[in-house]
């Protein structure tokens, strides 16, 4: 039976429990210590006990599976308390059924409602175990191809090393093959008698500068690394890649709110951009608009799940972004960093970055970004920052403890060269 449908029993217009759910197939009576088997079946547990005693294959009474082995048998406490309610149910039914029939449907309305919940969280449960599965598995994969290119770098800096050693050798056999023969007719010269050859001696070669080069093997080491280096940044890419796909599916519609917006900026129409305006404007103050801070909030503020937005700062050579607690203090002077409920990235100047902690902690960037992904997962208390045009991660707040709601936070700052909007832009899916 498919997750969702009720039981072909079941009465369509209330969809309310029959009794055939809480019959054991064995005594065909509801269930009494029900216990569930690996193949998914309830028996009760007296019932399956003495299936198993009556015949030499341990398996399934409904479905045939066979087990190596007897599997142990625990309780399955939900079915049984839901079995013994459905006892009481029954005599209770019996009692008032003329008395009570519509108070008794809602709580076998309830209890249906209950053991879907029970399905739908196993359901979670199963994709869970599949994500991890699979995550597991491609972990093995990309760090199995790291460990092999580690290895094969490591066997090219062996050869290498050998290979010059080899070289050495072979120079200095010939060196002293040379020398051997030279020293044999320098002998053969000390005792020759005849006058004609002291007269005319062959050519003896000066040794003084001559010896076998010795390499230090510099950056041998260094350019297998290096390799090595541009093997990880490559698979760094892939993986970041991967990453972008799979939170983009959080991605949420963010809008801004012009009652935040501190005076001096500007909102657009359709709330997806701000910018600086250099004068203080004279609009209706509230508490929910700032007044130090060049800063405005989303409309939405979440309290629970993930959520994936993306600002594009392209040309700004100044701005803050990020996420911060509904109780960010908007009228005075505040931490601008978690402690004062901010967790965000910065940019000063053209490659200037740092992250907005107690202290700050400086980023160094190899390209600038032009589009800035941020993605919050509330539960698992974390929130990172990503390059989306160059596909890279740039940092991640984790181990955070949210207990309010966080809303997306845009900062333009009061540069005026160049561009000077922070965009909040649509989430391309097909990248």
């Amino acid at each position: 039976m498919s997750r969702g449908e009720t039981h072909p029993e079941m009465s369509t217009s209330s969809n309310v429990l029959s009794e055939e759910q809480f019959l054991c197939s064995v005594c065909l009576d509801v269930f009494t210590e029900p216990v569930s088997i690996p193949c998914g079946h309830n028996f009760c547990k007296a019932c399956i006990r003495e299936y198993w005693n009556s015949t030499t294959l341990c398996q399934c009474p409904l479905c045939k599976d066979t087990f190596n082995r007897r599997p142990d048998l625990k309780t399955n406490t939900t079915l049984r308390d839901v079995a013994d309610h459905f006892k009481r149910m029954k005599v209770t039914d019996r009692e008032e059924s003329s008395s009570k029939p519509g108070e008794v449907a809602q709580v076998q309305q309830m209890v249906q409602e209950r053991l879907q919940k029970v399905k739908d969280i196993k359901y979670l449960v199963e994709l869970s175990q599949r994500d991890a599965e699979r995550e597991i598995a491609g972990s093995v994969e990309v760090f199995t191809a790291l460990v092999r290119s580690i290895e094969r770098s490591q066997g090219e800096v062996i050869e290498e090393v050998e290979e010059k050693q080899k070289a050495a050798e072979r120079q200095a056999e010939g060196l002293i093959e040379e020398l051997e023969q030279e020293i044999t007719e320098l002998l053969r010269r000390g005792t020759e008698l005849d006058p004609l050859h002291q007269n005319s001696p062959s050519p003896i070669k000066d040794w003084s500068e001559i010896s076998v080069h010795r390499d230090l093997h510099v950056g041998t080491v260094r350019r297998a690394l290096s390799r090595l280096e541009e093997t990880l940044h490559n698979e760094m890419e892939k993986s970041c890649n991967a990453e972008l796909k799979m939170i983009r599916q959080w991605s949420v519609d963010v809008t801004l709110d012009p009652d935040t917006e501190h005076p001096c900026l500007i909102v657009s129409g359709n709330r997806k951009q701000v910018s600086y305006g250099d004068t203080w404007r004279n609009i209706p103050d509230n508490p929910k608009r700032f007044s130090t801070r060049l800063a405005v909030l989303g409309k939405e503020g979440f309290s629970s799940g993930r959520f994936y937005f993306e600002v594009q700062v392209r040309g700004k050579i100044e701005w803050v972004l990020g996420v911060a607690r509904e109780s960010i203090i908007r009228k005075g002077p505040t931490a601008v960093s978690p402690d004062g409920g901010l967790w965000a990235l910065y940019m000063t100047g053209e490659s200037k970055y740092e992250i907005k902690d107690t202290p700050p902690i400086p980023l160094f960037l190899s390209q600038k970004p032009q589009k800035v992904g941020v993605f919050v997962d509330y539960e698992e208390g974390q929130i990172s920052f990503y390059d989306v045009e160059n596909r890279s991660h740039i940092y991640s707040f984790t181990g955070c403890s949210f207990i309010e709601k966080l809303y997306p936070y845009l900062n333009p700052c009061d540069n005026e060269d160049g561009p000077n909007s922070l965009v909040i832009s649509p989430v391309n899916h097909t990248d």
